[in-house]
């Protein structure tokens, strides 16, 4: 894939990979566990969580042709419906996104126990280890959007290796029995496979990225709806090949009850030095994304801020024109949560706060299915009416997938940001 592009932005690569490496985490590699007594159903389960994800893709491919505005979702809520709703898409984004560095900072240094127990098995070391983890990347961050974009690429690669390998060698040893469905009956069928569905939803999550940092990818109205559409295909690819490849070598009951169920299948393969192999594809694939969601949480509050609905600190930028100011302060809320994480009084806070945080990454799908059918109108085909038709079921349906005690808390972090928009709309006033 090329990287091509005018200096300091992000080509065609950079953007595939961004879009795939923040879809890509740790929740992929303990998927198969969950999936494994769904049978053949996991895999119709996949494929309607794809096949969501890719109307999804497809609107926002749509969107960024018509306004490659950095931001992405924030900018396309604000251009159909206001400045109250996206601020709402915006500020829960966000507290997401500063979740979601905590929780990939955590999860990668637990995949580095075969190689360094000592400190992974040490509460304030893994901390200040997993610490280290996200400084580090900011740092990364701060310094060039292109160099990021090349961490980014390589990480992408190195974490797809684990996956593809265990999937393409499982081909081999393909068997009908073990996806054999048990369901009796149409009912349990639909029910399966919507439960199937409801698990594998959330490994599309971060399939918007490449349309945040419009600003910093370069030809951004024809890269960014080719970059996210392509990236989700293929991500979802690489779901599919590598579900059917651990199945058709783990047992179904060992599967099931299996903590790491990549490990389990890649040992089935090439024996006992696959578990170091796979759990260090694992920390890769978390720091990968962990670097891909750094870039975007810099991004969206500095088009935000610009617009005059954040505070005027997240405009801030370098000489190199990264978002110094909105990083830094990603990066000590991070801080505060991984701390939090190591805490043993405040482990529920930190679930929390990550809990919460899975919501507002589907608040903006929502918004987003509907702004399509609001912007370039008199350019709107059936055809995408009934895309962003599906886009926007699927995006409820996701929603309703969370659980209730999950939009509660959902609900209220977004009530909980309107006293900053007063705030910063009330002195652009003074």
């Amino acid at each position: 894939m090329t990287t091509s592009g005018r200096p300091g932005q992000l080509g065609f690569g950079m953007a595939v990979a961004l879009v795939m490496g923040n879809m890509i985490g740790s929740g992929v590699f303990l998927l198969p566990a969950s999936l494994a007594a769904f049978g053949g159903l996991s895999i119709a389960g996949w494929l309607a969580s794809a096949a969501g994800a890719t109307c999804l893709a497809l609107v926002f491919a749509r969107l960024a042709r018509l306004s490659p505005a950095a931001g992405g979702p924030y900018a396309y809520t604000r251009q159909a419906f206001g400045d109250v709703p996206a601020f709402m898409v915006a500020w829960g984004y966000w507290i997401s996104v500063c979740g979601t560095l905590a929780a990939l900072a955590v999860a990668g240094v637990g995949y580095l126990d075969p190689f360094i127990p000592g400190i992974v098995r040490a509460p304030a070391l893994a901390a200040l280890l997993a610490i280290a983890i996200v400084w580090l990347l900011i740092g990364i961050n701060i310094s060039s959007v292109r160099r990021a974009g090349y961490v980014q690429v390589v990480t992408t690669v190195l974490k797809i290796m684990p996956l593809a390998l265990v999937g393409i060698g499982g081909m081999f040893f393909f068997s009908p029995e073990a996806f054999t469905v048990r369901a009796s009956g149409p009912r349990e069928v639909v029910g399966g496979i919507t439960a199937a569905a409801t698990l594998t939803l959330w490994a599309f999550l971060g399939l918007e990225c490449a349309t945040i940092p419009a600003g910093n990818i370069a030809n951004a109205e024809r890269t960014i709806p080719r970059a996210t559409v392509v990236g989700t295909v293929l991500t979802g690819l690489v779901y599919l090949i590598s579900t059917i490849g651990i199945m058709s070598l783990v047992p179904a009951d060992v599967l099931s009850t299996s903590t790491a169920p990549f490990a389990d299948g890649a040992r089935a393969l090439i024996g006992n030095t696959a578990a170091q192999l796979v759990a260090l594809g694992a920390a890769v694939s978390c720091f990968g994304a962990l670097n891909g969601w750094t870039l975007v949480v810099g991004q969206l509050p500095l088009a935000v801020a610009r617009d005059g609905l954040f505070p005027t600190v997240f405009s801030k930028v370098s000489a190199s024109g990264t978002p110094v100011s909105g990083m830094v302060i990603a990066g000590l809320l991070s801080t505060l949560l991984v701390a939090a994480n190591f805490t043993r009084d405040l482990v529920e806070l930190f679930t929390f706060i990550i809990l919460i945080s899975t919501l507002a990454t589907l608040v903006p799908y929502t918004f987003c299915s509907l702004a399509a059918f609001r912007l370039g109108r008199e350019s709107l085909t059936t055809s995408m009416r009934v895309v962003a038709g599906l886009a926007f079921t699927y995006s409820l349906w996701a929603i309703a997938g969370a659980g209730q005690e999950t939009v509660y808390w959902g609900y209220l972090l977004l009530m909980a940001g309107l006293p900053v928009f007063v705030f910063v709309r009330r002195r652009a006033h003074d």
